[in-house]
């Protein structure tokens, strides 16, 4: 017989399980896609500093929280516990919802600076649609990690 990589609904991965099995495969792309919100806005001269701090502090906490959350899952220091999965459900609500409204005030920052710098333009729309991406595997992560928890 094949081995497979069917996971448990009931059952948090650990290892290198987190890479096969979801929702749990989200946390690279989220990794990568944060990244490069963070990066994007940080490259740029910042005209409105409250839009794009808001900004800068959600896509560094977010990035800092699933690496760690990346982590403790990898460490198996969730240790299969319920309360773990819907800690896990928690805060990946709490990172969309947080994704969302950073994606919504760089785009509403981004459109209003279209007579600026087409360079910095440019990188802006990068990083608004990069921020949306990221919003939208938060979110999917979020329902992915909520049906989890409803079978634990």
């Amino acid at each position: 017989m094949a081995a497979t990589s069917v996971q448990v609904m009931g059952s948090l991965p650990s290892g290198l399980g987190i890479c096969t099995t979801a929702p749990d495969i989200f946390y690279l792309p989220e990794l990568v896609f944060g990244g490069l919100v963070w990066i994007l806005v940080a490259s740029t001269y910042v005209s409105p500093p409250n839009p794009l701090g808001w900004v800068m502090f959600v896509s560094v906490f977010c990035f800092v929280m699933t690496f760690l959350w990346l982590i403790i899952f990898a460490a198996g220091g969730h240790k299969n516990s319920s309360s773990w999965a819907a800690a896990d459900f928690a805060y990946h609500g709490l990172a969309a919802f947080f994704y969302l409204s950073a994606a919504v005030a760089l785009a509403y920052i981004t459109f209003w600076s279209k007579f600026g710098p087409i360079k910095t333009y440019k990188i802006d729309i990068a990083a608004v649609v990069f921020a949306y991406v990221t919003t939208l595997l938060y979110f999917v992560h979020t329902i992915l990690s909520s049906i989890r928890w409803k079978h634990f």
